[in-house]
């Protein structure tokens, strides 16, 4: 009875990976639908155990079924929360030196920093025109199936010329922008909007291929809203609350470091 008692060092290592890993899960899915299945699934697993550990069979072979039978629903019904997990992974936010995979060619090489400033300026000066605007910033996550539904540049980052991209009368302000590193590298680029978004009536188009695209890449989004003249801030699907341009400058700098 008393076995569990002794334990090895691997046994410590491997307790505490198990919990690192349920812990980013768990961040992932937090304040969303999924929790609640989440929390669900994890209080039947623990009577699974619990009827095991008391031998009632009958009880136990049927949750054992249905637990083992539902792996495939699960992966269908966490998709999104998994490719976000696996995404983090991956980056550099979650493995900060990089080095490993620097060693093995997966890392591509350093760019030069954005200048956040120079895109929040032009944001700012959307934003009092109410001329809707939607820029893309990447972080790890290659962007070259998007940039090839729209038009392809070369520029360095400053605000006026992401300005003149927006101007209404412009003939490159439909769709998303493109910054990777200091360069805007795509324009009119066409994004992807998933089917299971759900927001009120009052975001549009570019919040929902906002939402959608960070949700399948790491990259996160700036939108200037054509009806309010409001600027959003999305990360992770989600929209990154903030107190003023000064606070998202921040918000945004630290995301991207």
């Amino acid at each position: 009875m008393f076995d569990f008692v002794h334990l090895r060092l691997l046994d410590f290592i491997d307790i505490f990976l198990v919990a690192l890993l349920l812990y980013y899960f768990f961040k992932l899915i937090k304040g969303t639908v999924a929790i609640n299945i989440f929390l669900g699934i994890a209080i039947l697993y623990m009577i699974w155990l619990l009827t095991k550990y008391l031998q009632m069979n009958l009880l136990s072979e049927l949750l054992g079924k249905f637990l083992g039978l539902g792996v495939l629903a699960l992966i269908i019904v966490f998709q999104q929360e998994i490719r976000r997990f696996l995404l983090m992974i991956g980056s550099t936010k979650f493995n900060p030196s990089g080095k490993i995979m620097d060693k093995l060619g997966f890392k591509q090489n350093e760019t030069t920093a954005t200048d956040v400033d120079a895109i929040l300026e032009a944001v700012k000066n959307l934003s009092k025109t109410k001329t809707g605007a939607l820029i893309i910033i990447k972080r790890n996550s290659g962007l070259d199936f998007l940039k090839q539904t729209g038009d392809q540049m070369d520029i360095e980052v400053n605000a006026p010329i992401i300005e003149s991209i927006f101007f209404k009368n412009s003939p490159l302000h439909d769709g998303a922008v493109i910054i990777e590193g200091n360069r805007i590298t795509a324009t009119r680029t066409v994004l992807p909007i998933s089917g299971d978004i759900k927001l009120p009536q009052t975001y549009g188009l570019r919040h929902r291929a906002a939402i959608s695209i960070t949700q399948n890449t790491d990259a996160v989004a700036l939108i200037v809203s054509e009806e309010t003249g409001k600027i959003s801030y999305v990360k992770e699907g989600k929209f990154v609350p903030f107190k003023n341009y000064d606070d998202l400058a921040q918000i945004i700098k630290y995301d991207l470091h």
